[in-house]
């Protein structure tokens, strides 16, 4: 079951990138940002693969992470604005989003200000739903982009550059795995089955 599950995923990350490049990775991490579990840890690194095989750079895939980020977070944003706590009760669940999540991103806010965006966006699980808080919090809008664009550069930069440095090393890792780009798949979905299982006992 879980072959099935990462080949499934694996070959529509691999589609969306390799055939829409940039664009691509501009849409994939906008839908995880936009409070959709949809893992960066799987998407930045396949994409750092590619630039080991000259098909883009690192920087151009840490932009366009980055700007993907923005563009996601700022639906996310207004939908904690206007929805606020009722619309997380909700929903919430359906993404991954708890009361214990809203409570500490409430704590982080009043202990550190709205620096805390950009913080969020370097921290694995956390960084999806910091929008949403945000909105609720009314934080600015300015300062609210360049918070999460400059973070999320930073967090695509160096996962990006994870997978191209697997990529430039492969024929010697290649002695203990056969399919690179599975290999990098599998690991996203284990963070992310560690990710809904803490969450869920957590709740």
């Amino acid at each position: 079951m879980l072959e099935k599950i990462i080949a499934a995923v694996a070959t529509w990350i691999i589609g969306m990138i390799s055939s829409m490049g940039y664009g691509g990775v501009v849409l994939l991490m906008a839908i995880e940002s936009a409070c959709i579990p949809l893992p960066s840890e799987i998407i930045m690194p396949f994409a750092g693969f590619l630039v080991s095989k000259g098909e883009m750079t690192l920087f151009g895939i840490a932009m366009a992470g980055a700007i993907g980020c923005v563009v996601g977070s700022i639906p996310a944003y207004y939908a904690g604005m206007f929805g606020g706590r009722p619309l997380a009760d909700k929903y919430g669940k359906y993404v991954l989003i708890g009361k214990k999540d809203l409570d500490m991103a409430d704590r982080w806010f009043a202990t550190h200000g709205e620096i805390i965006i950009f913080i969020a966006r370097l921290l694995p699980g956390v960084r999806t739903f910091i929008a949403f808080p945000a909105g609720m919090a009314r934080m600015n809008m300015t300062r609210f982009v360049i918070y999460t664009f400059v973070g999320s550069f930073i967090w695509c930069w160096a996962l990006g550059y994870i997978g191209m440095k697997a990529g430039e090393n492969w024929e010697k890792l290649s002695v203990y795995f056969h399919q690179s780009h599975y290999v990098i798949i599998a690991g996203g979905l284990a963070f992310v089955a560690w990710y809904v299982w803490h969450h869920f006992k957590a709740e």
